[in-house]
């Protein structure tokens, strides 16, 4: 599987533009067949500053993630819409196959 996790932040005047783009963006995303999960949450301790979490079956998934129109979509608005560059961490995760449960926390 591989891994990704994306902050970006956002300018102020294109909070509105982000959200729409982003819906837009997530909807397309997972949608694809290789993805496994895909979604954007707003940081606690960064203003207006965004999360992405990304998963991908495999490296060819990821690469078929990458060739997609939304992808273009996506990757030439955001240039506008950024208040600095977005910061990446890329995991290639062969082991792991998506997400599990989680053994210190169960509800009550």
């Amino acid at each position: 599987m591989i891994l990704i996790t994306v902050k970006f932040p956002i300018r102020e005047d294109r909070l509105e533009q982000w959200r729409e783009l982003s819906r837009d963006y997530v909807e397309a995303v997972t949608a694809e067949p290789g993805n496994v999960f895909f979604e954007f949450s707003e940081s606690v301790d960064e203003p207006r500053t965004f999360v992405c979490i990304e998963g991908f079956r495999d490296d060819a998934a990821g690469k078929e993630h990458m060739a997609q129109p939304h992808v273009e979509r996506f990757m030439s608005a955001m240039p506008d819409i950024v208040s600095a560059q977005p910061q990446i961490i890329y995991v290639d995760a062969e082991e792991v196959d998506g997400f599990v449960p989680m053994g210190e926390i169960q509800p009550r």
